[in-house]
């Protein structure tokens, strides 16, 4: 059974960080694609960052240079350091691992809350 496991999340105040941790089992996340999306509240839910299985990083443009995907195969868990975050960061954020011999297997995670606010 795969499962994809967030934790991090919490409240921050504008300007702080958090580290977000999507641990992975069930699967390897080495043959992956690993990525963070984000869905705020009545908003559709976006691609923060991937990071290929090779090990390419892509974030979007709104979190350039404060947002960072990493992945440790070694512990079978990606993360998302998150820095000067801004209220418009607030979303639930969700792990997503896309198998790379089949691009349309799958695996979500249930999500965890980032809420920044004052």
């Amino acid at each position: 059974q795969v499962q994809l496991v967030e934790s991090g999340g919490g409240f921050v105040q504008p300007g702080g960080s958090l580290r977000l941790s999507c641990a992975a089992s069930g699967i390897r996340i080495s043959q992956y694609t690993m990525a963070w999306y984000r869905q705020a509240p009545g908003k559709q839910r976006e691609l923060v960052a991937s990071v290929t299985d090779y090990g390419v990083t892509t974030h979007v443009d709104s979190v350039k240079g404060r947002f960072t995907i990493s992945r440790d195969n070694a512990v079978n868990t990606v993360y998302l350091q998150m820095f000067n975050m801004k209220p418009e960061d607030t979303a639930v954020y969700y792990c997503k691992a896309q198998w790379r011999f089949q691009t349309n297997v799958n695996y979500w995670g249930k999500g965890t809350l980032v809420t920044v606010s004052s």
